[in-house]
């Protein structure tokens, strides 16, 4: 029913996962993110009890392997999930259970994991992890747009498409991004023109947000200016005017 994939940054630190489906909100029930912790994407027939357990027990110091492992051996209904998990150090892990449906299947490599179900066939992960390796210089939040467009083009959800997400994390306990097609006949394509104009707009918003090093941090003054405007007349565009 969906590709994904959860992704560590080796250089930043930076822990994301980015996801397309034929179902709506697939933000909304597959990508779970914790700084410093790690990434999941639950998927197939979704129990986000997995990624829920599987964050809190990297969180207690568990790898990103033993937590799935620890959650698959809790779920009766294991045959039916599919799921992606990475932790603090890149240690990934997936797992596709038997009555996924076809195709179905999953890459598992340092600092990255992609795996879908319900897909037109093996290209669609194969192409999303040649594009995750290709792009190492590039900041995350790019390397997950490029791997999901690359999955799309080799086929994606053998539906159709709906909807699709990108969330990532970086030092703070909110995400530096969290964007969502929730309802779209392109999400992927949406996706990145929604991010395209919040890597320009909302980055530096966020970037300039309280931390807990920080908390009385307030925006530049460049991004007081920058927000004062009416949205199209900003770097990007988008938006409307009254």
């Amino acid at each position: 029913m969906t590709y994904s994939i959860v992704a560590h940054c080796a250089r930043t630190g930076m822990l994301g996962v980015a996801v397309a489906t034929a179902v709506p909100a697939v933000g909304s029930t597959c990508p779970y993110v914790k700084s410093g912790v790690g990434a999941v994407s639950t998927q197939s027939w979704v129990n986000p009890y997995l990624a829920i357990d599987a964050l809190r027990l990297m969180e207690q110091g568990s790898s990103g392997p033993e937590a799935l492992d620890a959650v698959m051996a809790a779920d009766n209904g294991r045959d039916l999930r599919q799921i992606g998990v990475i932790d603090a150090s890149g240690r990934s892990a997936a797992w596709s259970g038997k009555s996924c449906t076809t195709w179905f299947g999953q890459i598992v490599e340092a600092h990255f994991a992609v795996q879908g179900n319900m897909l037109v066939s093996a290209p669609t992960i194969e192409e999303m992890a040649n594009a995750f390796r290709a792009s190492e210089v590039l900041d995350l939040a790019e390397r997950l747009m490029l791997a999901l467009e690359a999955g799309e083009a080799a086929g994606g959800d053998k539906r159709g498409r709906q909807s699709a997400a990108l969330k990532v994390h970086h030092r703070e306990d909110y995400p530096l991004l969290d964007l969502r097609v929730d309802e779209h006949p392109h999400p992927v394509a949406e996706l990145r023109r929604v991010y395209e104009i919040a890597r320009l707009q909302l980055l530096p918003f966020v970037q300039g947000m309280p931390t807990r090093s920080d908390p009385g941090a307030t925006a530049p003054d460049s991004v007081v200016k920058l927000l004062a405007v009416a949205p199209p007349q900003r770097p990007g565009g988008g938006g409307s005017v009254l």
